[in-house]
């Protein structure tokens, strides 16, 4: 679009890829189309955008086509005037997003939000993906389980909500506590928070933590289609050291996927493929070389 620029923030070293925007539904949809080969569609969390797929992106852009794009109100995207940033809405985002740029036989690689919101889409538009790579996700209602309801209701609360606005909380908490392999550096940290620069741009990542258990008919609605999608080849990357999701998470998915390779990262945290960025290719590209011969056998 003609209309939409890259900000001169953006380091094209940090994140040498070159800037897409399409609109989506009256909102400005940025995102990277990298390399050629089979889709790799990576979806990423909160309070992220495309840039933690970098690393990735960089890494297999020579075997796979990578896409990676930011949900209005993240990264370099913007929301449309009465956007309400749920993860219903970014789930409708996404299937147009698939829809207009013809993606099908791809990988939907989803991590945190990117899970539900990336396999709503698998349910809605079968045939989209054919394989799954999830990592430190979760896929169906929280609700009544007290340490999701407690981080939920906290998280969501109107003062934190308002020190999410006004201090950038969401990024200057998670983003640092989500690397346990490394910290993240000054430069990495200027990008995150530049993309929510100010107290209107911070209410996507605000709004987020409350959606756990207020966005219940969302999950109840991917929870009651992943039957459709369970067939799926799945390869799960969990960052072992992650503070959020569980190994009760973890073995929900395996037991949801039974076509799945798991590959723990030990001492990696939530942001696993940002954290130890090379385990996390190197997971892929074993698992797609296994997926190929035995295919060919």
């Amino acid at each position: 679009m003609e209309s939409a620029q890259r900000p001169a923030w953006v380091d094209d070293e940090l994140y040498p890829f070159e800037s897409h925007f399409v609109e989506i539904d009256g909102n400005v949809v940025h995102y990277v189309d990298e390399g050629s080969g089979p889709i790799l569609l990576m979806l990423h969390g909160n309070p992220t955008w495309s840039f933690l797929w970098r690393d990735v992106v960089r890494a297999l852009r020579d075997e796979f086509r990578c896409i990676a794009l930011d949900y209005p109100g993240f990264g370099l995207s913007t929301a449309k005037p009465g956007y309400r940033y749920l993860p219903e809405e970014h789930a409708d985002v996404v299937t147009t997003f698939v829809d207009a740029l013809g993606i099908d036989e791809a990988t939907l690689v989803g991590q945190d939000w990117g899970g539900p919101i990336g396999l709503a889409v698998a349910e809605r538009r079968p045939g989209t993906f054919d394989r799954l790579v999830l990592a430190n996700t979760w896929a169906w209602p929280t609700n009544g389980d007290l340490y999701f309801e407690g981080f939920s209701r906290i998280g969501g609360s109107l003062p934190l909500r308002l020190l999410a606005g006004q201090l950038d909380l969401v990024v200057n908490a998670f983003v640092p506590t989500g690397h346990r392999r490394r910290k993240p550096t000054p430069a990495e940290m200027t990008h995150y928070r530049r993309a929510q620069d100010t107290p209107h741009r911070r209410q996507a990542s605000a709004i987020l933590p409350s959606r756990i258990i207020a966005s219940r008919e969302f999950f109840t609605e991917v929870e009651s289609a992943l039957v459709e999608i369970s067939h799926l080849p799945t390869l799960i990357v969990w960052g072992g050291a992650d503070r959020v999701f569980r190994t009760k998470e973890l073995q929900r998915l395996e037991s949801t996927f039974p076509h799945h390779r798991t590959v723990i990262v030990d001492g990696a945290g939530l942001y696993v493929e940002s954290d130890a960025p090379e385990e996390f290719v190197a997971a892929i590209r074993d698992w797609r070389a296994t997926d190929e011969r035995a295919t060919d056998e």
